[in-house]
């Protein structure tokens, strides 16, 4: 028995050795794919877990207490600030900031991948989210709305789309070859960015702060899983075996 144990050891060891050896350039990129996946199904398990407690106490707490210490920063100025970013996160924000990195993309990075990339994560992000919402069915906070809005709340569309949209951005920017400085810059900014704009939805009273967490992770999962897909095709399209 210890021999046929050991056995199977061995041959086992000789087909992981020939696996590494054959995809040895494609590892890094397999280890990631893995890690990847992990986040994708924990994110999903998470943003599940979070809607499905969002009538109990704990989470209704959570909501009032965060929303109260927000509103107890109100002023002139500050309303002013979150109405404008509010704004940078709504549909012609989106529209001018995509027009730009698409003009960047092509006249500077010389790529149309860049743009079909960030136009499909846009996409999936406003589409998923308009069918969430209809779905989960939440109501808006009743507070005062500093703001109009329309649609129902959970999860907020603001902060979905900007971790989609801002966040593929963050990783694209991570993965272009310019100014180590220039790239931090780039992506503090567009991290400060969608961190302001979920709280800005909390501040002008027309989301619960549990809309926020549910849009960043939903926002989050998107910008994981598209970026493994395009990096998938990526390689193994260079890859003449396949």
């Amino acid at each position: 028995m210890q021999n046929e144990i050991r056995s199977l050891i061995h041959q086992f060891r000789q087909l992981l050795s020939r696996l590494f050896k054959k995809y040895d350039d494609k590892l890094p990129y397999i280890i990631l794919s893995i890690i990847a996946i992990l986040l994708v199904v924990g994110g999903i398990k998470i943003f599940v877990e979070l809607t499905e407690n969002l009538k109990t106490t704990t989470l209704g707490e959570f909501d009032t207490n965060t929303s109260t210490y927000i509103h107890s920063f109100r002023n002139a100025t500050l309303t002013d600030y979150f109405i404008f970013i509010t704004n940078v996160g709504d549909v012609y924000g989106y529209l001018v900031v995509f027009i730009l990195c698409n003009l960047s993309f092509i006249l500077i990075f010389k790529n149309w991948q860049y743009v079909i990339q960030l136009s499909i994560v846009l996409v999936l992000a406003l589409s998923s989210n308009v069918i969430l919402k209809k779905i989960i069915n939440r109501s808006r906070p009743e507070l005062e709305h500093l703001v109009t809005v329309e649609t129902l709340s959970y999860p907020s569309g603001h902060a979905m789309t900007a971790m989609a949209f801002y966040g593929f951005l963050i990783y694209l920017f991570y993965r272009f070859k310019i100014n180590p400085i220039s790239k931090t810059i780039i992506i503090i900014l567009l991290s400060f960015l969608i961190l302001s704009i979920g709280i800005s939805r909390i501040y002008l009273g027309v989301h619960f702060p549990s809309d926020i967490l549910g849009g960043f992770i939903a926002g989050f999962i998107w910008v994981i899983l598209c970026a493994l897909i395009f990096n998938f095709i990526r390689v193994f399209r260079r890859d003449p075996k396949t």
